[in-house]
């Protein structure tokens, strides 16, 4: 329920409608025929049951969030927090939801975008690689009279491509932990029957807003009705310590639709950098190539001005001017690499100042907030193969970069495990125990395999060592693997990490009858037409690890209840490589197929090519796509 009214104190309904009204009539009429379309294909087929929205409207486009909802954890909001001013009498309504564990699905995504100087045919490479949810990313190509004309991947709910390429530049989104939000802690003041909160030497009257929240219980349904306050910096998240707590942040949508529609028609680095002028992104980095030869990287794009006399970490006095924000940072101010000399930008969700070697921007030169991201597995593996690699081609950059299989995290935990055995008295019964495991790991090359003894039990192993990592101080620390990971060897003691990992060999043996079991058996894709894994049923050997321990393919996967088998559901989804020369040669690859329908031929059959890494070519022309079309489709029919 907690959850619900957090939703409700951010989205708003009528700021939407207002955004509608004051678009501009080209952006009105591209939201009218979103709404439109999706319309006229739940007339024509009545069969389809919406669960919720039966009718949409224009606006709906413009009420999306984008992304800075995240910082309503940032300073600790919590459900007491908001119990504290919007009390519930119905104790069954909510829970701590949150499980700490790294057997879930690691999420993250890979940008890297290669210059001339470093390829064979002297044009610029990007490779598009989100991590997500399986079958959340739909490979489209939107082509349209007015000049559009691009080729990448859909967010549901959206009407724009969200990363790909059109015919001149492309462009790879990973989110980022640029800090775009704050909280504010709020003097209220009542005066009379209303109410105020202090701002310098003026009162500010406080907004009101009454929402009726629904939720579900054994005997039907339940509602609370909430009365809501709204500050000078925005919705009141909570209260703590008789102190209101109001959430400042960019949520409104419109300049945000503009600036996602308008890169899909950009024709070069200057045309696209206009666009992100607009500075309404809040929750992306951006890797960029163009077919000029150009590749840039900015780090996040809309970037307040604090105070430095202000700590933002944690709630800061609303109730005095000198905290509020002063505007948002200019384009070139924020982080940001344009043309590097080293050749190479890499993104991973990790520290900017990594990103292109000895190019890479300088850490002091910015606020700490602007790129509080911390440095992962997947950067430092990137950056070693960017670095060396030499006459890239498309195919070069799929398979021996975007497709690497080490997992570099296991430089940091196997040296620390074989040192920990070695430590052991020869009578110690672990001695023998963990004789042969200790010598698959340590002669193991760390690259993950199908057909590797060693690659399954240092998963198996990792997941369960990572689960102990200390819960982050705050979400910008998680972000910081390498650290933690080191952190943690440091506090668990080497009986801790040996019992570890005699339990894993127990766990393997019970679910398989013996730990010498290679990945391929242990580690499975499967795609149930009714959401249920299931050992009984085919499955494909996978040799992809996890981002987690530094593989740039991810394939995170997991048990469910009644499998002994682990199956993925998040990680590579669509995955693209483009080289922009005179014309664009781009290879592309979904998880599993095109379609969602499981009769068709198309629900599985690029499977095996996903997980192998054979990508299928692009047909971004419309000849190439007419000589391989299967059918033609208007609608209505």
């Amino acid at each position: 329920m907690y959850d619900d009214l957090q939703m409700r104190l951010i989205y708003d309904t009528v700021a939407a409608i207002n955004d509608y009204n004051r678009s501009p009539l080209w952006l009105k009429k591209l939201c009218d025929a979103a709404a439109d379309g999706i319309n006229y294909y739940l007339y024509k087929h009545p069969e389809v049951k919406p669960a919720v929205l039966t009718y949409f409207k224009p606006w709906y486009a413009l009420l999306r969030t984008n992304g800075s909802i995240s910082a309503t954890q940032n300073g600790g909001i919590t459900i007491n927090d908001m119990k504290n001013i919007y009390p519930s009498d119905d104790n069954t309504a909510y829970q701590n939801k949150y499980i700490h564990s790294y057997d879930a699905a690691p999420t993250g995504s890979n940008g890297f975008a290669v210059a001339p100087s470093k390829t064979l045919s002297g044009n610029a490479i990007l490779y598009i690689n989100p991590h997500v949810t399986f079958y959340y990313r739909t490979e489209v190509q939107m082509v349209s009279d007015e000049g559009l004309n691009a080729y990448g991947a859909v967010t549901w709910g959206t009407f724009f491509v969200f990363q790909g390429f059109n015919q001149y530049c492309g462009w790879m989104h990973t989110s980022g932990e640029t800090d775009v939000a704050d909280l504010f802690k709020e003097t209220a003041v009542k005066k009379d029957d209303s109410l105020f909160t202090k701002y310098d030497d003026k009162l500010i009257p406080v907004q009101t807003k009454q929402f009726v929240i629904k939720y579900k219980k054994d005997n039907g349904y339940g509602e609370e009705k909430f009365t809501t306050y709204h500050t000078i910096h925005g919705p009141v998240m909570g209260s703590r310590n008789g102190q209101w707590l109001s959430l400042r942040e960019n949520n409104r949508s419109l300049k945000a639709l503009m600036q996602s529609w308008l890169r899909t028609k950009t024709k070069g680095f200057a045309d696209f950098k206009k666009v992100m002028n607009l500075r309404s992104n809040t929750s992306d980095n951006t890797v960029f190539a163009d077919n000029k030869g150009n590749i840039a990287y900015w780090h996040g794009n809309y970037v307040p001005r604090r105070n430095k006399n202000f700590d933002y970490s944690e709630p800061v006095d609303g109730s005095v001017s000198q905290s509020d924000w002063k505007g948002i940072y200019a384009l070139d101010s924020i982080v940001h690499v344009y043309d590097p000399a080293t050749g190479f930008i890499k993104n991973c969700n990790s520290t900017p100042f990594t990103v292109s070697g000895k190019s890479s921007p300088h850490k002091e030169n910015y606020p700490v907030y602007m790129a509080p991201d911390g440095e992962n597995f997947r950067a430092l593996n990137a950056a070693k193969l960017l670095s060396n690699a030499k006459n890239i081609t498309i195919d070069k950059m799929i398979h021996d970069i975007g497709y690497s299989h080490y997992l570099a995290a296991f430089d940091v935990i196997i040296p620390a495990l074989v040192n920990d055995y070695n430590s052991l008295s020869q009578n110690d019964s672990l001695k023998n125990i963990l004789k042969d495991a200790i010598a698959f790991l340590n002669v193991w090359d760390k690259n993950s395999s199908d057909t590797s003894i060693a690659t399954t039990v240092a998963i198996e192993f990792g997941y369960r060592f990572l689960q102990k990592t200390p819960p982050a101080a705050n979400r910008f620390q998680t972000t910081h693997a390498v650290e933690r990971l080191k952190n943690l060897l440091a506090v668990t003691t080497s009986s801790e990490r040996l019992n570890l990992l005699k339990q894993t060999l127990e766990d393997l043996t019970k679910r398989f009858g013996t730990w010498k079991i290679v990945w391929g058996e242990v580690n499975r894709y499967q795609r149930p037409d009714d959401g249920k894994f299931d050992d009984a049923k085919p499955s494909l050997a996978v040799g992809l690890g996890s981002s987690a321990f530094g593989s740039l393919p991810s394939f995170a996967s997991r048990r469910f209840p009644g499998t002994n088998r682990r199956y993925g559901i998040s990680g590579n989804s669509f995955v693209a490589c483009v080289e922009f020369g005179k014309k664009v040669k781009a290879k592309s690859i979904v998880t599993g197929g095109q379609s969602f329908d499981p009769l068709s031929k198309h629900y599985i059959d690029q499977a095996q090519m996903f997980i192998d890494g054979n990508f299928k070519d692009v047909f971004f022309y419309k000849e190439d796509v007419m000589k391989h079309a299967e059918r033609k489709y208007h609608p209505g029919e």
